[in-house]
């Protein structure tokens, strides 16, 4: 009988805005101004590499990077490193005659980090509402290398959260068991009697080498999603 359930944070709860807003709020919190022509083509290298932390895996990483990208979410500065790094090769610099505007790799990185850039999915809410409400306690187990608990204060869930277990944190990231084991062991319950919920079968499902039951959904946008996570009820 599940007694316990752990969610995933992107792709699962909540989902990073599409690439272009991505890039022109960036854009606009750092003073550079954009042509519509220029937002379309950075938005595609930008997808192409991968640069969006919570978007489309780079389609392929250079070889300098490989190292950094498997353990981007064991610490702050590697997240930032690589990401950035990816940003640049995808976005040219201002020109020198800019010189005091700031660079947009590091507002790309920046503005992912703020709550405005990151959507609840529909269900998020409700679902987490009612599983409080049923006495099932919760927590998030993320592979990040940032604290996202402000996302979750920004659009008022944060307190249906029993605990937040994030990799940069525990120095290991999922499939490791050793995550799902600390989440587990916040919740005071044994891995058997707790469902894990998440858009990786190559991550989350790392939860099922536990006996963790494994429920995925699809990590789309949040408009392609509309009801994916009430399934869970139906579970506990």
């Amino acid at each position: 009988m599940t007694k316990g359930v752990l969610f995933d944070f992107s792709g699962t709860l909540f989902h990073i805005e599409p690439t272009r807003e991505w890039l022109r709020a960036a854009a606009e919190e750092a003073g550079r101004v954009l042509t519509e022509e220029e937002l379309t083509a950075y938005a595609e290298r930008l997808e192409a590499v991968g640069a969006q932390p919570g978007g489309v895996p780079p389609r392929r990483l250079p070889a300098e990077l490989a190292e950094l990208w498997r353990e981007r979410d064991m610490s702050p500065g590697r997240h930032r490193a690589v990401y950035t790094a990816l940003a640049r090769s995808a976005v040219p610099p201002a020109p020198a005659a800019s010189a005091r505007v700031p660079d947009l790799t590091e507002a790309l990185y920046e503005r992912h980090r703020r709550p405005a850039a990151w959507r609840p999915y529909p269900d998020t809410a409700s679902t987490l509402t009612a599983l409080r409400g049923r006495g099932v306690p919760v927590a998030v187990v993320s592979n990040i290398g940032w604290d996202p608990r402000p996302v979750f204060r920004a659009h008022n869930v944060y307190h249906l959260v029993e605990s937040y277990v994030l990799s940069y944190e525990h120095g290991v990231s999922k499939p490791d068991p050793a995550l799902f084991q600390a989440a587990c062991d916040r919740l005071g319950l044994p891995p058997h009697e707790v469902l894990m919920v998440g858009d990786s079968a190559p991550a989350d499902g790392g939860a099922a080498a536990l006996g963790c039951a494994v429920h995925l959904v699809d990590g789309v946008q949040v408009d392609r999603r509309p009801d994916a996570l009430t399934t869970v009820l139906d579970l506990v």
